[in-house]
């Protein structure tokens, strides 16, 4: 329960140091720390990831900062995909999603290591149909590898929606609680065919101090320069994410 307490802690604060990304943490942190079987650990990333968004979306709609034609346009999309691909991890051997997984966070840390500039121009205008599309790619790799996919939301929202970064922040909170919430409801009806269950004093656990430590990231990032911090994170996702490599290879092989 101790080292469930600390990882709850390390990605609340990731997500409050960096915005987005910190969700990513959950999946290692119950695998390595909790000592979850992976398709629990999975499964119980989404129902954590829900919980902390929601709970990080409340100062933002209190601010009205929620640009909700684009949880219409990305979320829909966003949660059949999660409900599709928690479907298709079904049928997926458990080292192969981690497998999967691992590649997400090489991709994330390649993201945060450099930095993309965020920058919407108003004179381009994408087809709502774009949009969506996007928002269903997410949605299925939601919910085959349990992340919430902020590290991809964001960036879709301001390039093809042309939002700013805050509003685009806030309405990707709402997205990854739509569709984390909709693949983990979907994994609760596959997890008793694999004799899983989930353990909802963990969740609780994590989302409670989860949101805590996001409070208090958020607090400490202004002492910080944020381009360090995305530089460090990015160099630390790509080390777990060649362990994870490393761990499950062997096995797909």
């Amino acid at each position: 329960m101790l080292l469930a307490l600390l990882g709850a802690v390390l990605i609340g604060l990731t997500l409050g140091l960096l915005g987005s990304g910190g969700s990513i943490l959950t999946v290692p942190v119950l695998l390595y720390l909790v000592h979850m079987p992976d398709k629990l650990a999975i499964a119980s990333s989404l129902g954590i990831v829900g919980g902390i968004s929601f709970m990080g979306a409340l100062p933002y709609a209190w601010q009205r900062l929620m640009q909700w034609r684009f949880v219409l346009l990305f979320g829909l999309p966003d949660m059949l995909g999660a409900w599709m691909g928690a479907w298709v991890g079904e049928f997926m051997p458990g080292v192969l999603q981690l497998l999967i997984f691992a590649l997400v966070m090489l991709v994330a840390a390649l993201v945060m290591l450099r930095q993309p500039a965020l920058n919407p121009d108003p004179a381009l205008r994408h087809a709502d149909w774009k949009i969506m599309l996007s928002g269903l790619c997410v949605g299925i790799l939601v919910g085959v590898v349990g992340v919430g996919g902020g590290f991809l939301i964001v960036p879709a929202l301001v390039i093809l929606g042309k939002l700013m970064m805050r509003p685009a922040v806030a309405t990707s909170l709402v997205i990854i609680m739509l569709a984390s919430f909709t693949g983990f409801i979907r994994n609760l009806i596959s997890l008793p065919r694999f004799s899983l269950h989930i353990d909802w004093s963990i969740i609780g656990l994590f989302i409670l101090v989860g949101a805590f430590g996001s409070f208090a990231g958020h607090q400490i990032s202004r002492r910080i320069p944020q381009h360090r911090l995305r530089q460090l994170f990015g160099v630390f996702l790509v080390l777990m994410g060649i362990y994870i490599v490393w761990q499950t290879l062997p096995h797909v092989l």
